[in-house]
């Protein structure tokens, strides 16, 4: 296993529909994801059923919707969906970009 992400070095992966993520790290019980997302693209509300997930603001700004709440997120801020709540973005300027963390690690994206 390497220890290191060069971000220069790692392609990101498309996904489609303006959204591409770059896997940082992970561990069996832990994963960091890169997500960026093109002006206007949405994060499809869902509902997790075993994974907690912390998704923190890197660049630009996203309309969030956690568990019925919604609220603007910009570069510094954070939202927490434990499993089972329902969770989903829309990003409102161009490259905004989250850092989405997982426990345990998502093992349908490897």
């Amino acid at each position: 296993m390497n220890p290191y992400f060069d971000s220069e070095a790692t392609p990101w992966t498309d996904l489609g529909d303006g959204i591409r993520r770059k896997i940082v790290g992970h561990t069996e019980q832990l994963m960091s994801v890169l997500v960026q997302f093109d002006q206007g693209a949405i994060g499809t509300p869902h509902a997790h059923e075993i994974h907690d997930q912390i998704a923190y603001v890197i660049r630009g700004s996203f309309e969030c919707d956690v568990g019925g709440i919604k609220k603007v997120l910009k570069p510094g801020d954070a939202f927490v969906a434990p499993h089972g709540w329902q969770h989903g973005v829309v990003a409102l300027e161009q490259d905004s970009t989250l850092l989405d963390q997982f426990s345990p690690r998502r093992d349908d994206y490897l």
